[in-house]
């Protein structure tokens, strides 16, 4: 079987989705107007040409933005991506989420986003160094480990957080602070690379407990097979049981409904292998793994994936975990409500990247490094919080999803209630916390656009 069908990205842009979550969070919780008019605008736009000269000697200009949402919590933190599909809607949307991210992990940033309109696997290792050193000198105005802390995100990893830390220190000194993701080597921490996929898990497993759908041998598909895909089927095969029995990458995917062999389909990709060409399990194309019968299924690639016309009506999971950002639409996310699957939102669910880069920043601040131990068990600690704090407030906000909880009854009544409710609690808890620091702090108390 051919497995080449990519699945169609949502017509809605990033920053459409994001308005309109946020819009509903703030009917429920009444929002001031002001309060509306702030949150719901960027503090600060950069749009930038890049010029690269490549390989053959021609020059090529790429576009690159980044946007800083909102910094009333503490320097703006939000990862860089290449991708041919990053422009300004959907790099103001990301920017949006980590504002509510931060908030509800309660971790003192505030949200950015960046990305460069580029396909980087057309790139060589040299363009791709030159594209990176070029864009950091555009933006190195913005940046500081008081102001704005890039990390890395879709197509982006530590050795592109390297390029931007050496071309930022080469400016204002050696200053591991004012990026994260980076090498462990120069500075990075221990556990940052898996720590997106590992708050995956982390979510998954509070969530288990609370409403009855055990974790361990139950069936999870994940699309998506990169850092945090591949990470994630690792970690939940590995330490919580589960049977992970299909993954997918942007060409296609495969099943075996056995449970596949994680570390051995790890190694194949990591030798530049196809997912679809792996011999342990059936090929199968991106269309047919969003209608595989499973327990949770983890779309963990791009944005705008979940969608009313494409496959929304047609999941046949219990539980949606999104460890992508903005993978469901907001129309999606309403048929989802009525079929009474839960929705576990973003910016919880993947919100252990960005925790783990507070961690990271505040060692290269403290000049001290954590243990790995001591990293998962920070984050499992702090992830679980912003669980539980959604978990009550949705208590507080509809009494049947208390009784339900409150008696220990969980499974089928009690995730279906739950249903849609899990992301608009969530948006209320990120709206509450990030609204109320911001109320104490004018626009005017961010740092001035001068260097460091």
């Amino acid at each position: 079987m051919t497995a080449t069908a990519r699945a169609p990205r949502a017509t809605m842009s990033g920053k459409s989705i994001a308005d309109s979550q946020f819009d509903r969070a703030a009917n429920l919780i009444d929002l001031e107007p002001y309060m509306r008019r702030i949150l719901g605008s960027p503090f600060r736009e950069v749009q930038v040409e890049v010029p690269v000269r490549m390989d053959d000697g021609h020059i090529e200009v790429f576009t690159g933005y980044r946007i800083q949402h909102n910094g009333a919590r503490g320097p703006c933190k939000g990862g860089i991506r290449y991708h041919p599909d990053a422009d300004h809607d959907e790099v103001l949307g990301l920017a949006t989420i980590m504002t509510w991210k931060t908030a509800l992990m309660d971790i003192p940033f505030g949200g950015a986003k960046g990305g460069v309109t580029v396909d980087p696997k057309r790139l060589s290792k040299l363009e791709l160094e030159r594209l990176t050193r070029r864009f950091t000198q555009r933006i190195s105005i913005m940046l500081g480990p008081y102001r704005d802390v890039p990390a890395p995100d879709v197509n982006t990893n530590a050795q592109v957080m390297a390029w931007i830390l050496d071309e930022y220190s080469s400016r204002h000194g050696y200053t591991p602070a004012a990026v994260t993701g980076k090498p462990v080597s120069l500075g990075g921490s221990l556990g940052r690379e898996e720590a997106t996929g590992r708050g995956v898990m982390y979510v998954m497993m509070e969530y288990a407990r609370d409403f009855g759908l055990p974790l361990q041998g139950s069936r999870v598909v994940i699309q998506g097979f990169g850092n945090v895909g591949g990470h994630l089927a690792r970690l939940v095969a590995a330490e919580a049981g589960a049977k992970v029995i299909a993954v997918s990458d942007v060409d296609g995917g495969v099943v075996n409904e056995k449970g596949l062999d994680v570390p051995a389909l790890l190694a194949h990709t990591a030798g530049r292998g196809r997912v679809s060409e792996w011999k342990g399990g059936t090929a199968i194309t991106n269309e047919q793994l969003w209608t595989l019968p499973c327990d949770w299924l983890v779309p963990a690639a791009l944005g705008g994936v979940i969608t009313k016309e494409h496959n929304a009506r047609t999941l046949a999971c219990k539980v949606v975990v999104e460890g992508a950002n903005e993978p469901t639409t907001p129309t999606a996310d309403l048929i989802l409500e009525e079929r009474g699957i839960p929705v576990i939102p973003d910016f919880l669910a993947n919100a252990g990247g960005v925790t783990v880069s507070y961690y990271e920043w505040a060692q290269n601040l403290q000049q001290y490094r954590w243990t790995h131990e001591q990293v998962n068990r920070e984050l499992k600690a702090t992830i679980t919080k912003g669980y539980v704090a959604v978990r009550d407030l949705a208590k507080q906000r509809d009494s049947r999803v208390r009784d339900r909880i409150t008696t220990g009854r969980g499974g089928g009544e009690a995730s279906g209630q739950l249903g849609g409710r899990v992301r608009r609690r969530t948006e209320e808890t990120a709206v509450e916390n990030g609204g109320g620091h911001a109320s104490e702090s004018s626009t005017d108390a961010r740092p001035p656009l001068t260097a460091s």
